[in-house]
């Protein structure tokens, strides 16, 4: 069967249209499970309660309003006192406010409204009322009409085409081979989930002089909650608390303190003492638990039409992307493992490891001042091996993987989220113009214009003004990077002081191994850096955008984010950017050491090279920063819910959880962060960032962010279901900002990891002593043993007796060389202290940076021509989304013409009848 779906018609069209005619084509009617259920709608309530019963569809009016399921009306907290209106908004004040004016206007115009409400105290502080909102039906059905809120209102239809007898076999017998193939764990059984009509249906605005055509089978469920939530919010933030043109909103009453805290209600209770497998699930939000909160369904797919069900499109395509963003991270993962095991079984065969492990003879020069001794390379025998497990032959290729991976991600996603749109009915959805921010009427209401737009008269922010703002704010942007670059010098002076600090330590494994005791206590104290400089970005972009005064919401939304993830990823990559590409490259020569202040030697590279120092910079800082995160996630909120039970039973005693009603074990749980998902998208892009524009020197960021984004899930799920209050349910058909973000990234990503191989890695010096100065050169191939010397080739010869006073070392070397060392080595090409030219640059560094810069021109070249192919090859739209839309376009025309003929055959069969008449007057 091949499945098409009629594009929904808008009210100009909706009408009693006669059913298409359709050659060669058998209009099947969608079973609502392939297991024969019957194809009559069920109740969403009997679903959830009764997984085997089936509701009939009724009209209209054959049921009354105060029709609702038997366990809701038993169901504690969730209608008003008659048991029978549901309870659609809670409002939360205390009785102290000094705001009551207000409130008591603003209640009034709630009933204007045609809304009702009740009023109860808490039962755990008697200062605390709930004021319980419902909207009767004919409100409802008046706002969804203003708000054009898409409801059911026709079966989706199979065409299946007809077939030869050969091909249908064929499909009879694939079919039956699947049946003997094991089932996908990772998928929930047809009879786990509830069947969501609204997902099998087209639809379309709602329209009450249409209502016939719409899909009732039971008023209190056909608007279902999240619905109803977002009705009842659209009217509260347009009702008036005060006399005047901007004195409305409920938002205003939240930021005045009139109420505490506004929130829909939560579907009852998480938990049950029932199985789900043998009684079904009480509500929603248990089904939402036990199918995706739980940790034992970690494996399983998440139920994004559950999910954008109870939580709206916001909340859903957040959760859909993060899904996504973990799937492909599966590959990329294997890749990168592949990568790192490679460098593991080769490890025995790698020539430069080797010759460094063998260099028992050669003394390299000290790495700091006076307290630094010689050693030996062979001293550098574990981290040279190390170093070859992140950097081998198969690095380059991870590079270009994960920038080819990078595109192939986010183009996919582009398709994703299409046919999410489609299947949501959010194609032609299209953002409200936001509301004026409070701030910016306040600050800019006695200059108006006209809207050229609504044509209607609104403040108005002089140009002067809005860009005299903007460059006070991109001045402390700039600010704030200076601090994030002060406080990366500040630990560039740290680990100059103290790798001669643990140079002379007492205990010999700090002693002998003073570089990585550096590098690992400069990684922890940037980290505790990160998190404090964190808090104060938070508070200073938020000030930076409230001294812009953004016109709207949406205006104020964008520019926080930008700052904020600026500001983030410029303080959790500074120190990583540093290490890749400043650390070890101007430190001049012995001798000739370039200083901070004149005085400080700037910190050199291992003997084994620089990239061991970024690969324990971005394991310790990824690891350390994702440990924090999920402790944040979940273990603050937890904590938070739990004294609020610990204080309220030291107050009242012992007070059962079961006993409080809904909207009190609600309102005692945490809310959500103030800027809604922005905390959750931020963590998610600084960790693609890290695992994309570092991951040739890191291999393994990948298999951490997989493993970290599968607790995340998780984590994510279980703090919404469980310890938060139920957001409000919100429409979006994208992620907004984020996107343009991670293109940035992915560009970013591809001129990092070319920098990476060409400057931080050895690879590029490998490559040209292979081709130009080993045994192999100018036989145009680089085999086997082509790499023998290459290690006494990339050292340099420095006299001793040239050192600076301050760096000459307090040892001579004689007690671990047996006699005085007179040269030592260093990592540099240059001349040796005999030639005519002591000191100068050889010709191997110039032929070396020639060639390091020949590659990332034809490298990023290279990947950019790879990503923009990729990204032309792979459309935006599925082909049989496409198919699907072009053909709801088709029939929508088809539907209108046949309307049409419709209409004039009513006025002409009218027109007869009333000629008939007229001439049946005559005698």
């Amino acid at each position: 069967m091949e499945e098409s779906s009629a594009e929904t018609l808008d009210s100009s069209t909706q009408g009693d249209v006669p059913p298409l005619a359709v050659k060669d084509v058998q209009v099947v009617l969608q079973k609502e499970r392939s297991d024969g259920i019957s194809t009559r709608s069920r109740d969403d309530d009997s679903t959830l309660h009764n997984p085997g019963t089936h509701s009939s569809i009724l009209d209209d009016n054959s049921k009354s309003q105060s029709a609702v399921p038997e366990r809701r009306n038993k169901s504690s907290g969730l209608c008003f006192g008659d048991g029978k209106s549901l309870i659609d908004y809670i409002l939360v004040y205390r009785k102290s406010s000094s705001q009551s004016e207000k409130r008591e206007m603003f209640e009034r115009n709630i009933r204007a409204e045609g809304l009702r409400m009740e009023k109860e105290a808490s039962l755990t502080n008697s200062d605390v009322i709930f004021l319980k909102v419902h909207a009767p039906w004919d409100v409802l059905c008046r706002y969804a009409e203003l708000m054009n809120i898409r409801m059911p209102f026709r079966r989706k239809i199979f065409y299946m085409h007809r077939r030869h007898k050969f091909l249908s076999r064929m499909e009879k017998r694939i079919n039956k081979f699947r049946g003997w193939l094991p089932r996908k764990p990772m998928k929930f059984d047809n009879d786990t989930l509830p069947y969501l009509e609204e997902n099998e249906s087209f639809t379309a605005p709602f329209s009450r002089s249409r209502i016939h055509h719409f899909i009732i089978h039971n008023k209190d469920t056909f608007f279902n909650n999240a619905t109803r939530s977002r009705i009842v919010h659209h009217i509260l933030q347009r009702v008036k608390y005060e006399e005047g043109k901007n004195k409305m909103g409920l938002n205003r009453l939240l930021t005045n303190n009139s109420y505490e805290a506004a929130f829909p209600l939560h579907e009852g209770s998480y938990h049950s003492k029932n199985s789900i497998r043998t009684h079904g699930a009480e509500n929603h939000r248990h089904l939402l638990y036990e199918c995706w909160a739980w940790w034992g369904v970690w494996y399983k797919y998440q139920p994004l039409d559950l999910i954008r069900r109870y939580f709206g499109e916001k909340i859903g395509l957040y959760f859909a992307w993060l899904g996504w963003y973990t799937g492909m991270l599966f590959p990329a993962a294997l890749v990168g493992l592949f990568v790192f095991l490679y460098g593991v079984f080769t490890l025995e065969h790698c020539p430069v490891s080797k010759e460094i492990c063998q260099a028992t003879d050669t003394i390299m020069c000290p790495i700091c001042d006076q307290y630094c001794p010689y050693l030996r390379l062979s001293d550098s025998c574990i981290y040279a091996k190390v170093t070859h497990l992140f950097d081998n032959e198969a690095t380059v290729f991870f590079a270009v993987f994960m920038a080819v991976w990078a595109t192939v991600f986010l183009e996919f996603w582009k398709r994703r989220r299409a046919v999410l749109a489609y299947d949501w009915d959010l194609i032609d959805w299209e953002e409200e113009e936001d509301e004026i921010r409070p701030q910016f009427e306040a600050k800019y209401s006695k200059k108006e214009r006209m809207n050229p737009i609504s044509g209607k008269p609104e403040p108005h922010q002089a140009f002067t003004d809005k860009y005299s703002r903007l460059l006070v704010s991109s001045s402390g942007i700039f600010f704030m990077i200076l601090v994030v670059i002060a406080a990366v010098f500040g630990i560039v002076i740290y680990r100059v002081i103290t790798v001669s600090t643990f140079a002379a330590f007492g205990w010999a494994l700090i002693r002998n191994n003073s570089q990585v005791a550096t590098t690992g206590t400069a990684v922890c104290i940037n980290f505790c850096v990160i998190m404090l400089l964190n808090v104060l970005y938070e508070r200073v972009a938020l000030f930076l955008t409230n001294l812009e005064q953004p016109r709207t919401e949406s205006e104020w939304e964008n520019s926080f984010t930008f700052k904020m993830f600026l500001f983030q990823f410029v303080n959790l990559n500074s120190s990583t950017f540093y290490i890749a590409f400043f650390l070890g490259r101007f430190t001049g020569r012995p001798g000739a050491y370039l200083r901070l202040i004149n005085r400080w030697k700037l910190e050199e590279c291992h003997p084994s090279g620089c990239l061991i120092d970024l690969c324990m910079q971005m394991g310790i800082i990824m690891v350390l920063k994702q440990t924090w995160n999920n402790f944040m996630e979940l273990g603050y909120p937890l904590i938070q819910n739990w004294w609020t039970r610990q204080r309220l039973k030291r107050e009242h005693g012992h007070i059962p959880k079961a006993s409080l009603p809904q909207w009190e074990r609600d309102y005692n749980l945490q809310s959500m962060n103030a800027y809604g998902l922005f905390d959750e998208y931020l963590k998610m892009i600084l960790q693609f960032g890290f695992t994309t524009i570092f991951v040739a020197a890191f291999p393994l960021a990948p298999l951490l962010a997989l493993i970290n984004n599968i607790i995340e899930i998780r984590l994510d799920a279980y703090k919404f279901v469980t310890q938060w209050r139920r957001p409000l349910p919100s429409q979006a058909k994208d992620i907004g900002i984020w996107y343009g973000i991670l293109e940035g990234i992915g560009i970013l990503s591809v001129i990092t990891n070319a920098f990476v191989i060409a400057v931080t890695s050895d690879f590029i010096p490998r490559l040209v002593y292979a081709y130009k100065y080993g045994p192999c050169a100018g036989q145009g191939r680089a085999g086997e043993g082509c790499m023998m010397g290459y290690v006494n080739a990339s050292l340099s010869v420095f006299r001793v007796s040239d050192f600076e006073k301050r760096s000459q070392p307090r040892t001579n070397g004689s007690e671990l060389f047996e006699e005085a060392v007179k040269y030592c080595r260093y990592r540099d090409y240059r001349e040796p202290p005999d030639s005519t030219e002591p000191y100068t640059y050889t010709l191997q560094f110039w032929h070396v940076l020639a060639a390091r810069l020949a590659f990332i021109i034809v490298f990023e070249h290279m990947v950019f021509a790879i990503k923009t192919l990729i990204a032309y090859l792979i459309p935006d739209l599925p082909k049989d989304l496409r198919d699907r839309m072009r053909r709801e376009k088709y029939l929508i025309q088809e539907m209108m013409y046949e309307a049409e003929l419709e209409r004039l055959q009513k006025e002409k069969d009218e027109k007869k009848k009333k000629d008939r008449a007229h001439h049946k007057e005559w005698p």
